[in-house]
């Protein structure tokens, strides 16, 4: 059922109604647009009602399931490891201490070696069936109640929605079947006048006048980059070599859909390397009307040199990654770097959604930084020039800070910084972070100044950028700070990294007016009675709305349910 409606509302949707004349009338107009009412009604009803439908299983009853399989029955596994261990090792310990003192010594001490070997293996299995107990009871904090509100939320919005469309739906069927009636009157006394106007249509004669000769003209593919992945699509292509000017006509226009032809003026022409995409015969072209570069594929190897030929089309330059360590240090040259990412993306890309959070391409990336960080001319970069987009921007800024052989906030401080996140004080929270960041050495402050007043400028912007300052804090929290050692415990701590970084961008102008009144000792713990806390979020207390009546329901009725 739920596959026919979905096939028959795509049929409705890409049915195209055929009016003859420059005019419709608004029965003609309410009937053209009918189809695509219709399927659209169909699409938002069977949308929910099958996600309704596949979420009992995919949201509710496989995750508790897997839960209940992956991690209670891993832990019960662990246990049954545990007790045999245990079992084993004490029946062991027993028997050894009942042996007698007269035995011979390399006895006793191959009974003493034993018995450690089982102690070893006792207090193993003891230590990850604790670890497994402890993963299970804080995972299970949001495996098991996420499952059944991602359930409830698509329930109640599937009813909601329908109830809301039934009441929609019936004033727009009463107009629409007057509108139907009124069209077919009109039929019934016009058919002379189409018939005649049918045959003056079929008779006219359909003439075409093609522009001057362009300098190379065919078929060509462009890449097309989309939210859920990237598609080719064929457009018929002029180039005139005089004007550089490149128009460009969709032939796979999909019905409804308002791109037309395109007008560009060319600026360079690249071709692209084999390696850097899994497409062959492909070139790169850079024009005044777009940002960035437009992947194009011709039709063979022979078919991009005439378009690179008419074009005059360039090689691509090949660089090396960088790899030498002692490059990303925290100097001249790398304050100088900064400064010119933070001053480009501020200039051209402040409000891109997405910003830092979007991967550039990581060829581009080491181009930049082997671009930048050459030691014959270090700094020589404009980060300004339309070479340089801003996710190969802002993702060579987080690589320089990611491979500095000392993360911006120091391994020195980084466990009292992370203390200072996990307290569950506010207030103490921020005074101990604010103290922390002026026992930073002065370049370190320096640049994490630098850097937090711009994470500060992009959340001014999150309206557009949709970058938050907790967005910026999981970015940028395994960025400036990292523990020495990677272990379990260090990993688990990635997450206070980011409240870390979240404080500095919500409290940057207390932080960085000055240093706190008594920088050299940390603030005291205030008494817990008067400690300000989070508070966690509620539903009952909230102001209780007037709830709709619906299908002619008296008002008793309402308030009673």
């Amino acid at each position: 059922y739920s596959s026919a409606v979905q096939k028959f509302s795509q049929t409705l949707q890409s049915f195209q109604f055929d009016f003859i004349g420059d005019t419709l009338t608004d029965d003609e107009i309410n009937i053209a647009e009918s189809f695509k009412e219709f399927a659209e009604l169909l699409q938002e009803v069977e949308l929910e009602r099958s996600m309704m439908v596949q979420n009992a299983s995919d949201l509710l009853i496989k995750p508790l399931e897997n839960f209940r399989k992956e991690q209670i029955g891993f832990t019960k596994e662990r246990k049954k490891k545990f007790e045999k261990d245990g079992e084993k090792f004490y029946s062991m310990l027993d028997r050894h201490l009942h042996l007698s003192s007269k035995k011979k010594e390399s006895q006793l001490q191959e009974a003493d070696l034993q018995v450690d070997k089982e102690r070893h293996n006792f207090f193993e299995s003891s230590l990850e069936y604790v670890y497994q107990i402890q993963e299970v009871q804080e995972s299970k904090k949001f495996s098991i109640v996420e499952p059944v509100l991602a359930f409830l939320h698509s329930l109640f919005t599937y009813n909601n929605l329908t109830v809301e469309l039934t009441q929609d739906f019936l004033p727009y069927k009463q107009q629409l079947q007057l509108s139907l009636q009124n069209t077919r009157n009109h039929f019934s006394s016009t058919r002379e006048e189409l018939e005649d106007l049918k045959k003056r249509m079929k008779e006219a004669p359909l003439t075409c006048k093609l522009p001057g000769q362009p300098t190379i003209e065919g078929y060509l593919y462009t890449q097309e980059k989309w939210a859920l992945g990237i598609s080719w699509v064929k457009y018929y292509c002029q180039y005139e070599k005089e004007a550089k000017t490149l128009r460009m006509t969709p032939m796979d226009q999909k019905p409804g859909a308002k791109q037309g032809t395109l007008d560009l003026t060319l600026k360079s022409c690249v071709r692209r390397k084999t390696d850097s995409i899994d497409k062959r015969f492909c070139f790169d072209i850079e024009t005044n009307e777009r940002s960035g570069t437009i992947t194009l594929q011709a039709l063979s190897e022979a078919n991009r040199r005439l378009w690179m030929e008419a074009m005059d089309g360039k090689e691509p330059i090949y660089h090396s990654p960088i790899t030498k360590q002692e490059e990303m240090e925290l100097n001249e040259v790398g304050f100088k770097f900064v400064r010119k990412c933070i001053n480009a993306v501020e200039t051209k890309g402040i409000t891109t959604e997405g910003i830092y959070r979007t991967v550039g391409s990581n060829i581009q990336v080491q181009k930049l930084l082997n671009a930048f960080f050459d030691p014959k001319c270090p700094g020589d970069v404009d980060l300004q020039s339309s070479d340089w987009d801003i996710k190969t921007i802002t993702s060579s800024l987080k690589f320089y800070l990611r491979n500095l052989s000392e993360p911006v906030m120091t391994y020195r401080l980084h466990k009292e910084l992370v203390s200072a996140a996990k307290s569950e004080n506010l207030d103490y929270r921020l005074g101990a972070i604010h103290a922390l960041v002026y026992k930073l050495p002065d370049k370190n402050r320096e640049m994490l100044e630098l850097l937090i007043r711009h994470l500060v400028n992009i959340c001014e912007h999150s309206r557009e950028n949709l970058m938050s300052p907790s967005n910026m804090g999981v970015i940028f929290g395994p960025t400036l700070m990292r523990a020495q050692e990677d272990t379990v415990a260090a990993m688990m701590n990635i997450k206070f990294q980011n409240i870390v970084v979240e404080i500095l961008i919500e409290h940057f102008a207390k932080i960085y007016s000055g240093p706190p009144e008594d920088s050299a000792a940390p603030p005291v713990l205030p008494p817990r009675v008067t400690a300000r806390r989070h508070k966690p979020i509620t539903i009952s207390k909230r102001p209780l709305r007037e709830r709709p009546v619906f299908f002619g329901a008296s008002v008793g009725e309402g308030e009673g349910e």
